[in-house]
């Protein structure tokens, strides 16, 4: 299972570095900005990327001067901030989110729909699991 996860990820990150110049944690870090438009504290960030605050802020400070992210007041918390897409990186990550659709569908075209059915039925059991021992 972890020589597939990481067969795909090198896949799609040398794809995005290629085509967009992007690095897999900054395409991350948009997508889960995009699922949000309200915007995401940085601590929350941290938590669904599965890393450390300060690779967040890193990330954060690069895609803030390319002007794809912004920094606002939290409204819950005057003293926190929270992280947007901008128009310009909501844009920029629609372009990149078809593209990177195409990727994994091909990467797993030729797995017939009943495996694939299979697969994510197993893989979802076994997350329920683990989820259920924390």
């Amino acid at each position: 299972m972890l020589s597939c996860t990481v067969r795909v990820e090198n896949t799609i990150r040398s794809r995005l570095r290629t085509a967009f110049g992007i690095t897999l944690p900054r395409f991350d870090l948009m997508a889960q900005l995009e699922r949000h438009p309200e915007g995401l504290r940085m601590g929350e960030l941290s938590k669904r990327m599965m890393v450390t605050g300060g690779n967040v802020t890193g990330i954060a400070d690069q895609l803030e001067r390319e002007e794809l992210v912004v920094r606002v007041p939290d409204p819950q918390d005057g003293r926190a901030f929270m992280l947007k897409l901008t128009p310009r990186g909501r844009a920029a990550f629609a372009e990149m989110a078809a593209v990177h659709q195409g990727w994994v569908a091909d990467l797993f075209g030729d797995i017939s729909p009943n495996d694939k059915a299979t697969m994510i039925a197993l893989l979802d059991t076994m997350k329920r699991q683990l989820n259920d021992r924390n």
